[in-house]
């Protein structure tokens, strides 16, 4: 698995105070950085404005497999691509890799539902644009197997 495996891709810089009292980048680092790329994927991808448009993506579900550690100043390349399309949700699975050797750090999945930004704020269906966009751009390729986590 590397980051070509992805169809969408940001550049996550750690930070000095992202490193933990064990001399690494903290677990809670890689879910931000998951969330960074999806929310720049919304923005820049599907046009979303969360101040604006008539729907927004809400998170509800979210795992992390950490495989390798980062520490600061590690640049960590975060990978996102199409997991399943639902009738109101859909879920995307995430490669991050240190960006000086490629290595894989760790493995992630989101699900986000689609639901209306104004009135009831209830799941709606996926608006077709979006649909077509994710089906068109972000298709998940055949998938290698996952490594296993090596000591933190």
């Amino acid at each position: 698995m590397t980051i070509a495996d992805y169809p969408f891709v940001r550049l996550y810089p750690t930070r000095w105070n992202d490193n933990d009292m064990f001399g690494h980048v903290n677990n809670t680092i890689y879910y931000s950085a998951m969330d960074n790329a999806a929310t720049y994927w919304f923005r820049e991808e599907a046009g979303l404005d969360p101040f604006a448009s008539e729907w927004i993506a809400v998170l509800v579900s979210s795992s992390c497999r950490f495989v390798e550690s980062a520490v600061w100043p590690d640049v960590i390349e975060v990978g996102m691509r199409s997991k399943h399309l639902g009738n109101t949700s859909l879920s995307w699975e995430f490669g991050l890799f240190r960006q000086s050797d490629g290595a894989l750090l760790a493995t992630g999945e989101f699900a986000h539902v689609i639901i209306d930004r104004e009135g009831a704020r209830r799941p709606i269906p996926l608006p077709d644009d979006l649909r077509e966009l994710v089906t068109a751009t972000m298709a998940t390729p055949a998938r290698s197997p996952e490594p296993e986590p090596q000591g933190r």
